[in-house]
């Protein structure tokens, strides 16, 4: 049985809050990247906030981890979501698949996390997700197993705006192996602002539904 605390809204709310020692580290036009250190392993908590030009529920459609869903076909930085295991319509536990990065020196890497989506009365969405081991997906050959400490997004209805959406993003992971320091630090900032960028993009085709 897997402890749901760790995956619980209140953990990004709290980073959500918690105005105190962000630093901008990108901004473009679609986003702005905050960094600061995480308490939860000896790396970067990264925030990301952003208006995305579409609904809450179009925005979550390109978001969420399902395999074959929108989000493989967008996100360069997903290769697979696989479905390891259902607990209820909220909760499930997912194995991310991500190809080589920074010109090949970040190596592929596979993620096991349980997820959390919970859905408001105000329309917004989030979703929560940490790390988990889980006894059917064990590492495999030919992937750096990665770790992510709690993460996930915001996607909030702006007030008075019903086509726009702002997204807040939260990223802290160990990708492990031995990389250099200055290479996470430069890839995380660069791949949020790509994230915004492209999913912009995705919510601006995606057809009514």
């Amino acid at each position: 049985m897997y402890c749901l605390v760790c995956v619980e809204p209140k953990c990004l709310c709290s980073y959500a809050k918690d105005e105190s020692g962000w630093k901008t580290c990108k901004k473009t036009n679609e986003v702005t990247v905050y960094w600061r250190p995480s308490t939860e392993f000896p790396g970067n908590l990264y925030k990301g906030e952003g208006i995305i030009k579409g609904s809450p529920d179009k925005v979550w459609e390109c978001l969420k981890p399902v395999p074959n869903g929108l989000r493989v076909k967008w996100d360069n930085n997903v290769k697979k979501f696989e479905l390891v295991e259902t607990f209820n319509d909220d909760v499930s536990v997912y194995r991310t698949v991500t190809p080589s990065a920074a010109m090949g020196i970040i190596a592929p890497r596979d993620f096991v996390d349980i997820v959390l989506v919970k859905q408001y009365e105000d329309g917004t969405i989030t979703s929560n997700a940490t790390n988990v081991g889980h006894p059917g997906c064990p590492p495999q050959p030919g992937y750096v197993r990665g770790f992510n400490h709690p993460c996930g997004c915001f996607c909030v209805p702006v007030a008075g705006e019903p086509g726009q959406t702002q997204l807040l993003s939260f990223f802290q992971t160990d990708l492990s192996g031995l990389l250099p320091r200055s290479v996470v630090d430069s890839f995380f900032p660069s791949s949020m602002a790509e994230f915004y960028s492209n999913l912009s993009k995705a919510v601006k085709s995606l057809k009514d539904f």
